[in-house]
């Protein structure tokens, strides 16, 4: 039998490769390669949660009111205030808590006016222009200054560090022995009273350890648009279906909601018009990094919370859990739905929709695991 010329094995090769490529195009018109790539990203995507970042929300003491920053003298004094609320409820003593009020305020002014003297005192650095400059610039981090498990947070967000509890420790005998002037009216206030709650609250919540519940709802915005008018804008299609899911999960279980993303104004406005007022907001991160990232900052700020129930379409999910991971926050996914839905079997555009969404997150996936997240910030 002849040799076949080179010709007629090369038609042939590009035939085949044409048949397979239609063959492709075909199935990603179809429902079912949008569901592999979902299968496929929830099985290989790591969502373990980094025990380092962790400790950075292990006080596990959100609030929506705490704007205190974690690891400063103020921030200290508040812990050291609920622990001794809670020894006073434990006693059953009423007139402990007038006075540990009375000694917190006290306690909160002295800090605050040795805050004052040191700022004060302080001299004035002198300006470099050069230096001036550079700092002015945004900052954006390398491929691989995502989290790493290796990376060990600043010991002063941690309450254990020696000069943390040296602090605490002299912040508790104030609060215990200072005295107390006899006009000030010993009267608990409204703030005192929902510390009080807070702390039953989690009296109430001793046997569930601190990754068996959610501690908040974060939503993380999807884009905006343009109203009908062609002037106002507004939220799009993607991050509404999200803040719909929220309003059924609020409804629910009225945890604090965390709005991240530049979205995050006009989405809190969406909800408001709702009747819920979303008050964490997150207004400042650009992509997906920077939604994990800066939110474990807001929640770390506000007391911490080990575990959210996180909100976001279903693509877009294993990359976003493996982020707040590394961040250290353990996420309840809870599926937000697509602007379309997915048709049957046979092929159509909107099936095309979520082929080319999930292409999005598996090529995002695959970057960050490789190289980390490009142009993520550190800090807001």
């Amino acid at each position: 039998m002849g040799k076949t010329h080179w010709m007629i094995r090369l038609v042939r090769i590009v035939g085949i490769l044409f048949v397979l490529f239609a063959c492709l195009m075909v199935f990603i018109y179809t429902p079912f390669y949008s569901k592999l790539i979902v299968k496929a990203l929830n099985y290989f995507v790591p969502v373990e949660v980094n025990q380092v970042a962790a400790r950075s929300q292990q006080q596990a003491s959100l609030s929506e009111h705490d704007n205190l920053e974690p690891g400063s003298n103020l921030w200290i004094a508040r812990q050291a205030y609920l622990s001794l609320i809670e020894e006073a409820l434990n006693s059953k003593d009423p007139e402990s808590l007038t006075l540990l009020q009375t000694r917190y305020k006290l306690l909160q002014e002295r800090i605050l006016e040795q805050q004052k003297q040191e700022d004060a005192e302080e001299p004035e650095k002198p300006t470099v222009p050069l230096l001036k400059a550079s700092v002015s610039e945004p900052e954006v981090t390398s491929a691989s200054s995502e989290p790493e498990v290796e990376d060990i947070p600043n010991p002063l967000l941690e309450l254990n560090s020696s000069e943390n509890k040296a602090l605490m420790q002299q912040y508790v005998e104030f609060l215990k022995k200072h005295p107390v002037p006899a006009e000030h009216e010993h009267v608990i206030d409204q703030q005192t009273t929902q510390d009080i709650a807070y702390v039953k609250q989690n009296q109430n919540d001793e046997k569930l350890t601190s990754y068996s519940k959610p501690y908040a709802i974060v939503v993380l915005g999807g884009g905006l648009t343009l109203a009908e008018n062609k002037k106002d804008i507004v939220v799009n299609p993607y991050t509404r279906l999200r803040l719909e899911k929220t309003l059924q999960l609020h409804s629910q279980n009225q945890l604090p909601i965390v709005l991240s993303g530049v979205e995050a104004p006009y989405m809190q406005k969406w909800l408001k018009q709702r009747g819920v007022d979303a008050k964490l907001l997150e207004n400042r991160s650009m992509n997906t990094c920077e939604n994990t990232r800066f939110s474990s900052l807001l929640l770390q700020k506000k007391g911490g919370a080990p575990t959210v129930m996180l909100v976001t379409d279903i693509y877009h999910m294993p990359r976003t859990r493996r982020l707040f991971a590394l961040n250290g926050i353990e996420t309840i996914p809870v599926e937000a739905p697509m602007p379309t839905k997915l048709s049957t079997w046979q092929p159509s555009q909107q099936n095309y929709d979520h082929s080319r969404r999930a292409n999005y997150e598996l090529l995002a996936t695959i970057r960050d695991v490789l190289f980390g997240s490009s142009g993520c910030r550190e800090v807001p």
